[in-house]
């Protein structure tokens, strides 16, 4: 049983750990693996070779960047490619070169809830892609969105890359996209990658590299709660574990403790108990197919524009629009 108080939260991480340790199974949100290491681990992860996701993506957006321009531009003398999460931006710059190549005439807002990622992002911008231009804007998915809708009736082109989508599972999915698809115009276009279905072992070792970067990743959130709540997990005392069920194309990440262990979080005066092989589940990483895409399409009211993939398959970018 874990210790409870009437604790008074200062921010929603100090909440959401202090509800998802409290709960039984345990668990801790993976958008909380992301702080300056977390960032940085998660660049390396996208260089792991056994990483394919971005391997595909860049291929996709290299390949089929003369008729993503033409469909990006259709029927409008400008608009903005608004990115969701941009993060260090390295495969929209593919599409950025390209567009800025081509003269078409488009205004750059990377969306980030990291004032850091995106000062970093605009720096890079500017010294590769003078002629881009770019608008950062801070903050959550859906208020910056909202405030671009308010300010801007310019022609939306929504980036959501690097199958973040698949974080969610498939009602939280189609809430997010319904979401996406109020705060479309129409010609409003929505692009999105989806990781698709393979076999179990290349995603089994995609989420569980050798290298353990992964693993270093997954355990970040427990280095945060230390650092930043007064925490003192010890994280060699964890297993990283990846499993994947191909029948519902869902692949999770769990922390498991490997002995019987007592955690204090000062911050959160919570004291909490493991048993032995006890988890915490961190992270889904949904995979797909055009089916479930089209299915949660059609739930969020939206409808498949068209589709790219890498020559295997292994991943698709579509793109959406309102119906």
């Amino acid at each position: 049983m874990q210790q409870k108080t009437s604790t008074i939260f200062k921010s929603q991480f100090e909440e959401e750990v202090f509800q998802g340790l409290s709960e039984y199974p345990k668990h801790l949100s993976s958008k909380y693996f992301y702080d300056e290491r977390g960032d940085k681990l998660f660049q390396d992860i996208m260089d792991m070779p056994e990483y394919y996701l971005t391997d595909c993506e860049f291929e996709i957006l290299s390949t089929y960047k003369e008729e993503i321009a033409r469909l990006f531009s259709a029927g409008t003398e400008e608009f903005n490619l608004v990115e969701l999460g941009a993060g260090d931006g390295k495969k929209t710059k593919i599409l950025l070169r390209y567009f800025s190549e081509q003269r078409i005439n488009f205004t750059y807002l990377p969306i980030d809830i990291s004032q850091n990622a995106l000062d970093q992002l605009e720096k890079s911008v500017g010294e590769e892609l003078p002629k881009v231009p770019v608008q950062t804007q801070q903050g959550t998915y859906f208020e910056t969105l909202e405030s671009i809708n308010r300010l801007d009736h310019t022609k939306k082109v929504i980036l959501f890359l690097g199958s973040n989508i698949g974080n969610l599972l498939h009602p939280q999915a189609i809430e997010f996209l319904k979401h996406i698809q109020e705060l479309m115009q129409a010609g409003d276009l929505l692009f999105i990658g989806f990781d698709q279905k393979k076999h179990p072992q290349t995603i089994l070792d995609a989420y569980n590299d050798a290298a353990g970067i992964t693993e270093a990743f997954n355990k970040n959130v427990l280095a945060r709660i230390n650092k930043e709540l007064d925490g003192n997990f010890d994280l060699d005392k964890f297993l990283h574990w990846e499993v994947y069920d191909p029948e519902t194309g869902t692949a999770k990440s769990y922390l498991v403790a490997k002995e019987s262990q007592t955690v204090r979080i000062e911050k959160l005066q919570l004291t909490v108990t493991f048993k032995p092989w006890e988890t915490i589940h961190t992270e889904i990483s949904q995979k797909y197919d055009n089916e479930t895409v089209c299915w949660l399409a059609e739930k969020a009211g939206l409808q498949v524009e068209t589709e790219f993939g890498d020559p295997q398959n292994q991943y698709k970018n579509y793109i959406f629009k309102k119906k």
